[in-house]
């Protein structure tokens, strides 16, 4: 083939073969076994699986779309199945320390069962501990004590009547207390009337009066100690009773449990409280029945008997008031009775509180108060004992999560802290509970980039996901047509689509190497294929069609790009209008038609730049005026910094570049980046040092090197697309087309309106592999090369850029040694 041949149309797409498909609709597919194109992702995906040790978390690289999640979580499912069932995660109260809530493991199912035997068992004991209290042997021996404690009183000031009696003193019992006054005669003379004593009765009064209060004072340091007797006494019996009631059913609670020790003790604790705090229980019925007293109509509510000694100087409301039966509950955490093997969790929302669990409060009187019933569980929880996967950048852009799961990680321990804590900022009381142990397998789910930079800047990161799970965008064509084929069908009846006809089948491949931007791949962005599936599928119901067929397929393809090519059509409509001026007709020296890519979201579109350049004398300056202004990007730079490169070996061995020369997309407003267009920007400059006018109806791009030879660049397919339908607005006239790199034939997938205009001859797609080649298809001027002396053939376009350069330079030295003219 002459090198200057335009590609032939079966060049330019790859077709499907829609007879190699042995179906008549892809529901007679069998289900795909294997995952496909991601052995190497896979492969990663298992290891990290299998292996044990700290550390060996994943981190799942590659684009959004490409089913690392489905991926992901498809082999955790098979490996989590074969693993026991992690135990459920309780928390319970420390009666010791009330802000250290306890931890409580307990087989899986077990911890709803015992928080529901908890609170059967503290109903049981709201009835029964009131009622022993109130039972005729409780309060007959209450009476008792209270009756020995009186008659010890009573025993006293007995006594200390008949010293009184025998001193001739009186003993008044007052409203202010005991007092003393003398009798004379059998009458008691008041305090005043004490002048009718005489002086030596009234001297012998004083003094028995004096003794007299000695000895009450001594009675009356007796009497705390007999109130404390009293009240050991009480406690005592209450405790008695308490432990009468609760020791059987308790009792059968830690036979039920005698296998979990930790229950057993905690079982043990609890009856310890409740026979402490009894009075509480009898409490509560005494305001149960208040309460239901203020609701009855008179004379229908019974009579309660006396509770047990209250708290000193605290009344019986306030008491009721601190009345809370939620000490004796059971927080299940995490309950795994449901869970079929290891937890998989997915935590799409990785807030500190839903990683790590938080501890709730509630407003009460005025104020908010919480207990150990209030601590939430988070991911960490939910997945201990399993795995857990998180989306990266969720993780990152949520502050101190991702710091705070590191630390989990590290410490293999799950630590409830709120935001306010771990900044240091908290200043209230709270609860501190006692941490749970972590035993997780943590999956980050996120882009390449991201993974780099952690891995880059975090060096923690590294210790803690030591196996990188990286997804392919693309998967080799060759031998994974038919399996392929099985993914679409299963996409199809995943989302309850009809199914898809041979040539639709056909399409939806032919649609996923140009997604993959190579004629020899085919696409994994499982995603956008899944969407063409479902999209085709609407189409087909709107046309009637019970079985998606290639019209279906192509329809939901236009749609898309109609959808997203507003700014596309704008731009087309500016060029057309010459707004944006575009030759593809004529020649014109020093300028040719670029082309370049735009992403506006998910879709992109090629479209062309008129770029132009500019030679004058100069020091061998090459000004890039995009790089000037501050548009151009640093890839772009340098590939201008190349041109100048080829430019000088080249040209400038025989004598120093006297030129200056400037470069430009013209009517550009916005940034540009990349080499893809130093091809074209070479052709520019060489046009205008050898003044060869450079055709119009073609358009190139490529990058070079500094020998000149061109090389791939990105977008191709878009590119001349963009191109042609420029072209096409105007009018195809048989002449214009695309120069593209030879390096990029492999990756054509041309649109069929593209291939058919060539297979007509109304439109070219040339592959160059030299700026040469492109001059020459660019001028219709052979480019030269040259000789044994290192000159170039007469009047070709390599010696029409020298004479040019040796002439700037003549004058270049003439302009600074005038006398040697």
């Amino acid at each position: 083939m002459n090198s200057f041949e335009s590609l032939p149309p079966q060049a330019l797409r790859w077709q499907c073969d829609a007879d190699a498909f042995d179906f008549d609709t892809s529901d007679q597919l069998d289900a795909l076994e294997d995952i496909i194109g991601q052995e190497r992702a896979v492969e990663a995906i298992e290891f990290g699986i299998g292996i044990e040790g700290s550390g060996y978390n994943l981190f799942a690289l590659g684009p959004m779309g490409t089913g690392k999640h489905e991926i992901v979580r498809h082999f955790l499912k098979q490996t989590a199945h074969q693993k026991p069932s992690p135990p459920d995660l309780c928390y319970v109260q420390n009666f010791e320390k009330e802000r250290q809530p306890c931890k409580l493991l307990m087989p899986a199912g077990r911890g709803m069962e015992l928080s529901e035997d908890m609170e059967n068992l503290i109903e049981d004991l709201k009835g029964a501990i009131p009622a022993a209290f109130e039972s005729e042997d409780y309060q007959s021996r209450h009476n008792a004590i209270n009756q020995e404690f009186r008659q010890k009183q009573q025993e006293a000031l007995t006594q200390l009547e008949e010293v009184a009696e025998s001193r001739d003193i009186q003993l008044l019992r007052t409203p202010e207390g005991i007092g003393f006054a003398p009798v004379v005669d059998g009458e008691v003379i008041p305090p005043d009337q004490s002048d009718q004593l005489t002086e030596e009765q009234r001297e012998r009064a004083e003094e028995a009066v004096e003794e007299l209060e000695e000895m009450f004072r001594k009675e009356l340091q007796s009497a705390p100690r007999w109130e404390r007797e009293r009240r050991e006494k009480l406690k005592e019996l209450r405790e008695e009773v308490a432990k009468t009631v609760v020791e059987a059913p308790i009792g059968e609670l830690c036979d039920k449990y005698a296998e979990l020790d930790e229950v057993v003790d905690y079982l043990g604790d609890v009856k310890e409280d409740i026979v402490d705090h009894a009075e509480y229980f009898v409490l509560a019925k005494r305001a149960e029945h208040a309460r239901m007293v203020s609701l009855a109509p008179d004379g229908e509510a019974g009579a309660l008997g006396a509770a047990p000694e209250q708290s000193q100087g605290e009344d019986e409301s306030a008491q009721a008031k601190k009345i809370s039966f939620r000490r004796y509950m059971v927080n299940v955490l995490v309950d795994n009775s449901q869970v079929d093997g290891a937890p998989v969790i997915y935590e799409d929302d990785p807030t500190l509180d839903r990683l790590l669990g938080q501890i709730e409060h509630l407003a009460q009187y005025g104020a908010l108060v919480t207990d150990f019933n209030l601590i939430q569980p988070g991911a960490l929880h939910r997945a201990n004992g399993g795995y857990l996967i998180i989306d990266a950048r969720k993780l990152l852009m949520n502050p101190l999560s991702y710091e705070q799961l590191k630390r989990a990680l590290f410490s293999e321990q799950i630590h409830i802290e709120s935001a306010k804590q771990v900044m240091g900022m908290a200043r209230t009381v709270t609860l501190d509970p006692e941490p749970i142990d972590l035993s997780v397998k943590v999956i980050l789910l996120g882009e390449r980039e991201l993974y780099y930079k952690l891995d880059q800047m975090d060096h923690e990161f590294g210790e803690l996901f030591k196996v990188a799970a990286d997804f392919n965008e693309a998967m080799p064509r060759e031998g994974n047509l038919q399996s392929y084929a099985k993914l679409v069908a299963a996409f199809s009846r995943e989302n309850d689509c009809a199914p898809l006809d041979p040539p639709a089948m056909a399409q939806v491949l032919e649609r996923a190497a140009r997604l993959a931007g190579d004629r020899d791949k085919l696409s994994t962005h499982s995603e956008s294929i899944r969407d063409l599936v479902r999209e085709a599928n609407y189409w087909a119901e709107q046309n009637g069609h019970e079985v998606i067929g290639c019209d279906d397929v192509q329809q939901a393809i236009d749609a898309q790009e109609r959808r997203a090519g507003r700014v596309k059509e704008r731009l087309e409509e500016q060029i057309e209008r010459e707004t944006l001026l575009i030759d593809t007709e004529g020649s014109v020296v020093g300028q040719v038609n670029g082309l370049s890519v735009l992403s506006i979201g998910r879709f992109a579109f090629g479209r062309p730049h008129r770029i132009t350049a500019s030679a004058r004398l100069g020091k061998g300056e090459l000004v890039d005026i995009e790089r000037e202004s501050e548009l151009g990007g640093p890839i772009h730079s340098k590939g201008v910094l190349i041109l100048g490169g080829f430019l000088g070996s080249r040209f400038g061995k025989k004598m120093p570049l006297s030129l200056t020369a400037s470069l430009v997309f013209e009517q550009t407003y916005g940034g540009i980046d990349g080499d893809s267009a130093s091809l074209a920007e070479t052709c520019a400059l060489l046009s205008e040092l050898s003044d060869a006018p450079l055709r119009q109806d073609l358009a190139l791009t490529g990058s070079i090197n500094q020998q000149g030879r061109v090389q791939a660049i990105g977008g191709v397919n878009e590119k001349i697309e963009g191109f042609f339908d420029i072209c096409k607005q105007r009018g195809l006239t048989g002449d214009q087309g695309a120069i593209i790199p030879a390096s990029n034939v492999k990756h054509l997938m041309l649109r069929e309106e593209v291939v058919n205009a060539v297979s007509e001859g109304q439109f070219h797609i040339y592959a160059v592999r030299s700026v040469d080649e492109a001059m020459q298809l660019l001028t219709g001027v052979e480019a030269g090369e040259r000789d044994d002396e290192g000159d170039y053939p007469q009047e070709t376009i390599n010696a029409r850029v020298a004479r040019t350069l040796e002439g700037f330079a003549r004058r270049v030295r003439r302009f600074h040694r005038p006398d040697e003219d």
